[in-house]
Formats: structure tokens, sequence, C-alpha cells
């Protein structure tokens, strides 16, 4: 019994593998650790408090997939609710769907009790405006003053609103069913209405009962042009183990990264970090640079293990 997250999903984890113990399924355990996070409203990438659209609107995307049934769920950009992962769970075990989107999912989302509530927390709204009066030299509006008290100058200094955000979990239980979940506000002030690879079976996250499971935080765009958890996943069919399977695709990945992606050595600029979990409890974390970490969970408790990088920094 075990169950992994990224580095911002250590409650999760934690969760997950507490709910597999009171006898819970690996899907209970990873909806229940990852409605934890999405209810952080200090976690800028998912749920409550996540960064909104270049509109100012939290629109929010998640999937769930379940090893035992072979079924996912999923909703993309929904507005107004702050869990869309137990949504995503509804989508699977109520619809003959995978995904509901933006006016559809929230309408399911609401007939299913879930509360509609403003999203958009003051700290999001403000680093939102912060973003706003930065991004162009040629509009009505003067730049921020440096000295922003959420230091929100730093924030973008450091860029990492380009790099995406997210949280993903998967856990398996002592029969070996597997699940697994992946939750994300997506890029930050991205166009409204885009959706990341998150929501996406078979690039944000896959499952294979026979085989294992693996998901991904970053950069969506270049996971769902490799439909990287699933590659990760039919590579450890043919033999590979978690860490060889997950860095074989972020290569893959890094060399097929388009020009405007790439540094002066050629190297991807964007991070993709792939958390991988096999059928026989092994695991791996993979990340395009270090130090990254990912989170797991087994009978000798929760930890931050660092995830092997491509290359390092």
């Amino acid at each position: 019994m075990k169950s992994i997250a990224s580095h911002n999903g250590k409650v999760a984890s934690d969760q997950a593998f507490q709910t597999m113990v009171a006898g819970g399924s690996p899907l209970d355990g990873v909806v229940a650790g990852v409605t934890l996070v999405e209810d952080d409203p200090n976690e800028l990438t998912v749920g409550y408090g996540g960064l909104p659209n270049e509109d100012g609107v939290v629109q929010l995307d998640a999937a769930v997939m379940d090893g035992a049934s072979h079924r996912g769920g999923a909703v993309a950009a929904l507005e107004g609710v702050r869990h869309p992962t137990p949504v995503a769970r509804l989508v699977m075990e109520q619809t003959r769907r995978v995904m509901l989107a933006g006016e559809g999912a929230r309408r399911f989302a609401l007939a299913n009790g879930f509360a509609e509530e403003n999203l958009l927390t003051e700290k999001a709204r403000r680093m939102w405006h912060y973003w706003r009066r930065r991004r162009s030299g040629i509009d009505d509006w003067r730049d921020p003053p440096a000295d922003d008290d959420l230091d929100a100058h730093k924030y973008f200094q450091q860029e990492f609103y380009k790099t995406g955000g997210t949280i993903h979990c998967s856990a398996i239980d002592s029969t070996g069913n597997i699940a697994c979940a992946t939750s994300t506000s997506g890029h930050s002030f991205k166009l409204c209405g885009r959706v990341g690879d998150s929501p996406i079976i078979g690039a944000g996250l896959y499952v294979d009962n026979d085989v294992g499971s693996c998901g991904g935080i970053g950069h969506g765009e270049a996971a769902m042009r490799h439909v990287a958890s699933f590659a990760v996943v039919e590579l450890m069919r043919q033999g590979r183990s978690p860490l060889e399977a997950g860095l074989e695709v972020l290569q893959r990945i890094n060399d097929k990264a388009l020009p405007e992606e790439r540094d002066e050595q050629g190297r991807a600029k964007f991070e993709l970090q792939l958390f991988i979990l096999a059928s026989d409890g092994q695991h791996a974390g993979v990340a395009m640079r270090g130090p990254k970490e990912i989170a797991v969970s087994d009978a000798g408790g929760t930890n931050l293990e660092l995830c092997t990088p491509l290359w390092e920094e």
C-alpha cells in the first residue's frame, strides 16, 4: 500500500494513504487528498485561491482515473466550484461520458449539491491586477510599485507563473488496485477557456491496474503533445522501470521542444514533472531539471524525496 503526489501534495499523499488504511479505496484516497489542496487558499495553482485567467476569472480543470474499472472522469474550465476533483469523479460514476466543460460542468456540479462561490481570493486578485499593470508598455496602465507588499514583483521576476502548477496524486492498495487524480487552475493568467493536460486522460494522468500509473505537473501543452502519462505507462508495460520510463518520455519531450521553448543550449526552458507508481509498488519522480520533489506515503510515514532530473542546472 502506497501513495505518491507532487511536491505540493504532501498532505494529499498522507490523506490518500490514511484513507486506504481506514478501508477506503485508492480512488477514495486520491480524491480526499487532492480535495485538501483544493481548499488551500495559499496554493496559487489549485482550487480556491488559484490564480485566474487573463480576464480575472478562476477556471479549474481536474480528472480522476480508476484502475479497477479502467474508467475516468474530468471537468474543464469549471467556474465557481472549488472542488473540481470530486466533480470529475461524479462525471465518471454518474454518466457515460468522460469530460464535461465550462457551463455544462458548472451546472452538473450544482445539480450534485456543490456550492457556487467566488474562487478569486484577495491575494490572487491582487496578483492578477499586478500582472495586468506590468504586461505592456503601450496600454493605459502605469507600472506597479516595486515594493508591492505581496512581494508580487519577486514572483514575476522568478517567472514562476510561466511554469504552471497543479497537483497530482496516485495510490495503490494492498490488492493492487490503483487510482489517480490531477487538479489545477492552469497556467496563471491563461487565455480564457484554455485547457491544459490535467483533465486529459493519457496526458495529465493515466492508470492501468496491470502496469501502473503516471501523472504530471508543469507545461501542459508539452504533456498533451506527447500523451506523456500514457507513454510512461506503455513503456513500463514493455519492461522499463518507473524511473527509466519517466526519463525516456522527458527526453522525447525535450527533443521535440518548439524553437521558442529552447534555451541557448537547445534544452527545453519549460518545466515538466512526472510522478510514477508501478503495479509492484515501485515509484519514481522525474523532472526536466532539479531540484524537484515527490511526496511518498507508506507504512513508514509521509516524506518528500528528490525527483531525478533529466539534467542538473
